[in-house]
C-alpha cells in the first residue's frame, strides 16, 4: 500500500471511531429514562401487584374490559347494565384514608417495626374491605340476568377448580423438594 493510501485508511478510521463515540455517549438508555421517570414518581404510585385496586388496575380498553376485574369479562351485558355496574364502582370506590392507613401499616411490616395495634387495625381493615366487596358483589349480582348469573357461576366454578389444581401440584412440588432436601440431593435446576 502507498503512503498516502493508508493515510488515507486511517483518516477514515479515526473520522468513524470519533463519530461512533459521540453518538454513541449522545444516547441514553432506555433503562435510563425508566429510572429518572420512576424517580419522579411520586411514592406510592403506580402499578401495584395486590392492594385494595387489585383487579382494576392495568385493563385498558372499553367498559367490558373495565369490568374484567369483577369477573364479567365475556359476559354481554345491555347498555343500562353497563351504566348500572359504573354507577356500582363509582359509589362503592375505595376510602382513599383507608388505603393510606393500609399502605403505612404495610411499611411498617417490611421494616420490621409492626406493632401488635397495627397488626388488629389491618385485620379490621381487611374485613371492612370484605364486607364492602361482598356487598359490590351482591349489587352487581343484582343486577345480572338469570343467565348472565350462571355464566358467572359456571367461571367461578372452573377457576375454583384450576386455583384448587395448582394448590395440589405446588404441594406435590414443595412434597418433593423436602424429599430431595432430606435425602441431601442437590435440587433440579430449571
Amino acid at each position: 500500500m502507498s503512503y498516502m493510501k493508508k493515510i488515507i485508511t486511517f483518516s477514515a478510521a479515526a473520522f468513524l471511531a470519533g463519530t461512533f463515540a459521540v453518538t454513541g455517549s449522545a444516547q441514553t438508555t432506555e433503562r435510563g429514562d425508566k429510572a429518572e421517570k420512576r424517580a419522579e414518581r411520586p411514592a406510592g404510585k403506580g402499578m401495584q401487584r395486590g392492594g385494595f385496586g387489585r383487579g382494576l388496575r392495568g385493563f385498558r380498553g372499553g367498559v367490558l374490559r373495565r369490568h374484567g376485574g369483577l369477573g364479567l369479562r365475556g359476559i354481554d351485558l345491555t347498555d343500562a347494565q353497563k351504566v348500572q355496574i359504573n354507577a356500582i364502582r363509582e359509589a362503592n370506590r375505595p376510602d382513599e384514608g383507608l388505603r393510606e392507613e393500609m399502605r403505612s401499616i404495610m411499611q411498617s411490616r417490611r421494616m420490621g417495626t409492626l406493632t401488635e395495634a397495627q397488626q388488629e387495625r389491618a385485620k379490621a381493615i381487611r374485613e371492612i374491605q370484605r364486607a364492602k366487596a361482598e356487598n359490590v358483589r351482591a349489587q352487581i349480582e343484582a343486577v345480572l340476568t338469570p343467565e348472565q348469573k350462571q355464566t358467572l357461576e359456571d367461571r367461578r366454578k372452573v377457576m375454583q377448580e384450576r386455583m384448587e389444581q395448582r394448590r395440589q401440584q405446588m404441594m406435590e412440588r414443595r412434597q418433593q423438594w423436602q424429599q430431595r432436601r432430606q435425602s441431601g440431593e442437590k435440587p433440579v435446576e430449571n
